[in-house]
């Protein structure tokens, strides 16, 4: 009872500081110093890092794990009283790496400079630093490990999601069957952001691969700039209704998510 009780105080408390937070803009990219310290960490202690790579993504932009968090972070950043920091453009990208216009930055080089930004976020007083992780593969892990090793450090709270693994219940729930690396789930969340970024004149079925099982082939650079989570879906259908969505019961989970563990971090004082 004691806990239910707390845990509406801090909500109620929550809704009350967001009301009374009028910032001229949210994204560290555009604010003034002076505005800053205004603000954070004593009216603004939330940041959202939006993290990605360049590589292929069928039918849209190759920026398609950046554009994806960083829209997200735009869109919930008031709900959450955040800030967003500038994104990470560049990232591991992995098997696709060969692909034209693609972007491969080593662990060894990738590593330290995330812990440098996380560091620096957490050094200009946010206490939740937030990464929304577009692109997956060897970069989830790097990013999980060094945010936890800051967390540790530093004395702050980190959290990294991966929205497409997030709201893969949401992808079902929308287009009643699975989605992809550029598939029918990634695809919509780009056209729900900007169609122009769709090129549907050019796709073809057979820009898809489906990811193999563990331990049945590997392929180096993978074969195709669409890969399927599961044989016979996820292939990219073009619904705008669908897209739009997409994106907003995809960003309402995730939004609801990360005030969920601030909440449960504020309720256990850490």
């Amino acid at each position: 009872m004691k806990k239910s009780l707390l845990l509406l105080i801090l909500f109620f408390s929550f809704l009350q500081i967001k009301a009374q937070v009028k910032i001229s803009t949210r994204e560290m990219n555009l604010i003034n110093w002076m505005e800053f310290a205004e603000y954070v960490p004593g009216q603004i202690n939330t940041v959202l890092l939006p993290t990605g790579t360049l590589e292929p993504h069928g039918v849209i932009n190759n920026g398609a794990d950046n554009i994806a968090p960083e829209a997200m972070a735009r869109d919930m950043a008031e709900d959450l009283n955040a800030l967003i920091a500038p994104t990470l453009n560049y990232g591991i990208t992995g098997s696709m790496a060969a692909f034209p216009g693609a972007f491969q930055i080593t662990e060894e080089a990738y590593r330290p400079f995330i812990r440098d930004i996380i560091k620096g976020l957490a050094r200009n007083g946010f206490k939740n630093i937030i990464i929304l992780n577009g692109h997956g593969g060897g970069q989830t892990k790097v990013l999980q490990e060094v945010a936890g090793e800051v967390a540790t450090e530093l004395g702050v709270r980190t959290l990294v999601i991966n929205w497409w693994s997030f709201a893969s219940d949401v992808t079902l729930e929308v287009f009643k069957e699975n989605g992809g690396h550029a598939g029918l789930n990634e695809t919509a969340y780009i056209q729900a952001i900007d169609p122009t970024l769709v090129h549907k004149e050019k796709y073809s079925p057979d820009m898809a691969t489906p990811y193999p099982a563990t331990g049945t082939w590997s392929a180096v650079p993978f074969p195709s700039s669409i890969g399927l989570y599961q044989e016979g879906q996820g292939y990219p259908n073009f619904d705008q209704a669908q897209a739009d969505e997409y994106f907003q019961k995809v960003n309402a989970k995730v939004s609801a998510f990360i005030q969920e563990i601030i909440k449960k971090w504020d309720l256990a004082g850490l």
